[in-house]
């Protein structure tokens, strides 16, 4: 029974807050309702599928939410002024992870703690973002771009299909190829993986990078389906995204985990939101409901393991 817990706990979390919420509110079960937490969803989705990969080398990614911000502007202001969409997207996402780099190469080459240096990193992308917008929203955005946030295929929306191809293609690096195995082993054991030949810094670093451009992707999503880019946005990000990998079984100490636990936990979070958006409950009561959501979630993780 232990073992089938730590398997599958979080999936019988998920199924079990499904059925509660099914009873509590009739409109939780409605097909749009289900679409809507999903294009909710698949931003944070998205963000943590990075964080996932930085998380099992042993690290952590403060920056993620200030990284959106700038790469959301970045877009807007060369769409704003007539570049085309491949131009304008393309160059958020080199944003994104020509950030992710840099993080990456203080933290291997420079010997800082991730933790201080995505710190640091968070502030000056934030600001930078403020710099470059002055503060103001960008707006006047083409259509084409905003499809790709509020559009739909066959009735699916734009942002779930993206969230879906993202995720399939970091289950097939993480288990199917030698950066994958590497990351894993990295956060499992850094100093007998480098004694094993592995350039230890050059994967980590690329973990950062994928952090950084998933972070980018996210920032066009958003940006399209608000139609604008904002300069606040993206703040407390990177907690609802380290929180989704966690409550998908990912342990912080790095080496164990998956992408497929980080979908689940994502969706936790967006379902518990939704339900207690339906429930009518106060937006001051639902931060502490999904913190003590989160905390249970861990210790009883720790407790299994």
């Amino acid at each position: 029974m232990r073992d089938i817990l730590r398997r599958f706990g979080i999936l019988f979390a998920f199924i079990l807050l499904m059925v509660v919420l099914a009873f509590l509110s009739d409109s939780f079960l409605t097909v749009n309702n289900l679409l809507n937490i999903a294009r909710q969803v698949s931003i944070n989705a998205i963000i943590a599928a990075g964080m996932t990969f930085v998380i099992l080398t042993f690290g952590i990614d403060l920056s993620v939410g200030s990284v959106l911000a700038f790469s959301g502007a970045i877009i807007a202001g060369l769409l704003s002024r007539g570049h085309p969409l491949v131009v304008g997207i393309g160059a958020g996402l080199l944003v994104g992870g020509l950030i992710g780099l840099v993080n990456g190469l203080i933290i291997t080459k420079g010997g800082v703690q991730p933790f201080i240096a995505t710190l640091g990193m968070l502030t000056i992308a934030r600001g930078a973002t403020l710099v470059y917008t002055d503060g103001r929203p960008i707006t006047g955005l083409p259509d084409a771009f905003v499809w790709l946030g509020a559009g739909e295929i066959a009735r699916i929306p734009v942002p779930v299909v993206i969230m879906t191809v993202v995720f399939a293609a970091s289950y097939v690096v993480l288990t199917q190829t030698v950066l994958g195995r590497y990351i894993y082993a990295i956060g499992g054991n850094e100093e007998a993986t480098r004694l094993s030949g592995v350039n230890v810094a050059f994967y980590k670093t690329l973990a950062y990078v994928i952090s950084g451009a998933l972070s980018a992707l996210s920032a066009v999503i958003l940006t399209a389906r608000l139609n604008s880019a904002q300069p606040t946005a993206g703040m407390g990000y990177e907690l609802d995204a380290i929180a989704a990998v966690v409550l998908g079984g990912t342990t912080l100490a790095g080496g164990e985990g998956g992408i497929a636990g980080t979908l689940l936990g994502a969706f936790i979070i967006g379902v518990l939101n939704n339900g207690l958006n339906l429930l009518n409950v106060s937006s001051f009561y639902q931060q502490v409901v999904k913190g003590v959501v989160i905390l249970l979630a861990v210790l009883l993780d720790r407790r299994l393991r």
